[in-house]
């Protein structure tokens, strides 16, 4: 730590983090990032007008300067991206050098792909903050990789599963007697990485009821409202595609006996993990914790969490859940902001982020 701050102090005249967020609790990694870097966070007001308009004021020069705008999700989502656009877009008519958005958890990346007469909001979004004046985006844990790929400024797509991995070694005793679980196919990947890391074995539940992420509300299985005469020549039909059932819930691997650890990477309807850990359950799982890296909770989620079957839920405080926490004693938090600290100062510096990426692999 000493290291980093007395790197910080020969440019601590050309760095300036501000915190984008009107809310209390979210400005709270902010602070512990700009702690860690040794800075002062920047002088901004970010506040709602009576109308709803938001409303930022930089309070002092970024003129030539290198600015890190900080915005965690809030519990209003639109806000959050509206501050987040106009404090960049400030930054950018006050004749900032570079802007980099440090945005833990990236807002709307579920809709990541085409649906039914949808869209694909996260390339929307992504369009907007480059629009704005974005130079460079940190983020973590992307819900798709591809993600990247809307954007046309550099993306770095920093990684949580460290700090949880170090957790389960840590803190979960008997953590050798565990097995990792994916709750579902889809997330058999992430499932895997773990349990390689750990040497642990791997178990997948399969089967489960029909979820958002399926195939089924693809618009590719949206037929035709009417016949359309001469398009088609009469001989040629297109072949029928044979729906998808999905088999009774089946658990692929040995769960009896053994602390189940679920992974996944957003926990926020839990009506999925509650169900797959009633299943786990039923097999002889003695334990069971769920490891997410966003932990989201909305709604009910906390009260669902203590009456379940659910030991324990650790998430990192890339979205801040002060108030879950105190709802549910069983979710615990992992600091993250070490990483994003030292992702800030090597893109200031002008250094290597390779280091953060070590014993990465392509399915983490």
């Amino acid at each position: 730590l000493f290291c980093l701050t007395e790197d910080m102090n020969h440019t601590k005249g050309g760095l300036v983090i501000f915190t984008a967020n009107s809310h209390p609790s979210s400005r709270e990694l902010g602070k512990r990032i700009a702690e860690r870097l040794g800075v002062e966070l920047g002088k901004v007001q970010v506040y709602q007008e009576a109308n709803r308009e938001t409303r930022v004021q930089i309070q002092e020069s970024v003129r030539g300067k290198d600015v890190f705008v900080i915005q965690t999700v809030s519990k209003d989502v639109n806000t959050t991206i509206m501050e987040m656009l106009i404090m960049v877009y400030a930054c950018r008519t006050s004749c900032a050098r570079s802007i980099t958005g440090v945005l833990p958890y990236f807002p709307y990346s579920k809709q990541c792909k085409m649906r039914k007469r949808g869209s694909i909001v996260s390339k929307l979004i992504a369009s907007m903050m480059c629009k704005a004046g974005l130079t460079h985006l940190i983020t973590m844990d992307l819900h798709q990789k591809e993600i990247q790929g809307f954007f046309n400024i550099p993306v770095d797509n920093l990684r949580a599963s460290p700090f949880l991995l170090q957790y389960i070694q840590e803190e979960i005793p008997d953590y050798r007697n565990a097995v990792i679980v994916a709750k579902s196919p889809s997330s058999a990947k992430r499932a895997q990485s773990f349990a390689e890391r750990l040497r642990l074995g791997l178990a997948v539940i399969h089967g489960e009821a029909q979820d958002a992420e399926s195939d089924q509300v693809d618009g590719r299985h949206s037929p035709p409202t009417v016949k359309t005469t001469g398009a088609i020549h009469p001989s040629m039909e297109i072949p029928l595609l044979i729906p998808k059932e999905k088999p009774p819930i089946t658990v692929v691997g040995d769960v009896g006996g053994r602390i189940a650890i679920i992974v996944d990477d957003i926990i926020d309807d839990v009506d999925s993990f509650v169900a797959a850990a009633e299943t786990l359950k039923e097999r002889g799982a003695y334990k069971i914790f769920i490891m997410a890296t966003h932990g989201i909770l909305s709604s009910d989620a906390p009260r669902f969490i203590e009456e379940s079957a659910i030991d324990e839920v650790v998430v990192t405080n890339t979205i801040p859940h002060e108030l879950q926490k105190l709802q549910c004693p069983k979710i615990k938090t992992v600091d993250i902001s070490m990483i994003l600290s030292e992702a800030i100062r090597r893109i200031h510096n002008g250094e290597s982020m390779s280091y953060l990426f070590r014993n990465i692999g392509v399915d983490d």
